[in-house]
């Protein structure tokens, strides 16, 4: 966004609003999430609409969104533009399959390892991790029973 909004707010006051410290509003700006430009003073200024957009970004890491598939999300939009509530609903939308497939898998890594959890020894013969000798090496790496069990039916 080129155009320089009548209302700028500090990184400050962003930070404070929005929940975050200072170097995560740096961070999302490096990572390319967020703009800012500088004022006169050479200090960071920001549009109203980081607010919002930094709001997104937090709600869409609380459901294990990474922060590469927030940037390509945002990278559909036209010119750079906040999500709107359209936006979010078709990001959530997008999101909503693979947060359905992570669930299924933290519901299998919870039941399959609550005996494992239970003994600590690791050496139960139904253990998702146990691997004596890495007889398991030919079928893949780490823990190849856990993610056999793990796969999306």
């Amino acid at each position: 966004m080129n155009q320089r909004p009548k209302q700028a707010l500090s990184i400050g006051f962003v930070a404070k609003r929005c929940g975050v410290k200072v170097s995560t509003l740096h961070f999302y700006e490096t990572k390319g999430l967020i703009n800012s430009w500088r004022n006169q003073g050479n200090q960071r200024r920001y549009h109203p609409d980081v607010l919002r957009r930094v709001s997104v970004i937090k709600a869409a890491q609380a459901m294990g969104i990474s922060l590469a598939e927030i940037k390509q999300a945002f990278a559909k939009l036209p010119e750079q533009r906040t999500p709107n509530k359209t936006d979010w609903q078709a990001l959530s939308q997008q999101w909503h399959q693979g947060l359905n497939q992570r669930i299924k898998q933290l519901e299998n890594l919870r039941d399959s390892l609550t005996g494992c959890i239970g003994c600590g020894c690791l050496s139960m013969k139904n253990c998702p991790l146990y691997n004596p000798e890495d007889s398991l090496a030919s079928e893949g790496q780490g823990p190849v029973i856990l993610n056999r069990n793990n796969q999306p039916s």
